[in-house]
């Protein structure tokens, strides 16, 4: 086992995580999840939790870790990413646009309006 990696799973933690890993309809990323941390809760060492689970040993070792820092809420919440793809929109276009579209209005009626934004592209 790593060194500093102890899992300690209270009674109500334990419940939460059974009732995870025996509920159907739960998603298999949370089941497994729970299980991991069920497995280490009882003492199961990591190469028999990666045996019993099929996941690898980092995805045992950052269930635990994760367990740790964040309790079940956490097992059951999937990380925030960036995103791979840079917004398409800039800051300076955005307030440009801004500043078009309350022109647009004050000098348009609300037919016009759509109308204008048609008209209209991006630099």
């Amino acid at each position: 086992m790593r060194k500093g990696i102890i899992v300690n799973a209270t009674a109500a933690d334990r419940a939460r995580l059974e009732a995870v890993v025996a509920n159907r309809n739960s998603p298999q990323k949370h089941v497994w999840r729970a299980r991991i941390v069920l497995l280490r809760a009882d003492g199961v060492g990591t190469v028999e939790i990666m045996r019993r689970t099929g996941k690898s040993k980092t995805c045992v070792w950052r269930c635990q870790e994760r367990f740790m820092q964040t309790g079940v809420d956490g097992l059951l919440r999937d990380k925030t990413r960036p995103s791979r793809v840079p917004p398409s929109i800039t800051p300076d276009y955005h307030d440009c646009a801004l500043s078009r579209r309350r022109r647009h209005r004050r000098d348009c009626s609300h037919r016009q309006t759509g109308a204008a934004w048609r008209s209209w592209s991006q630099p």
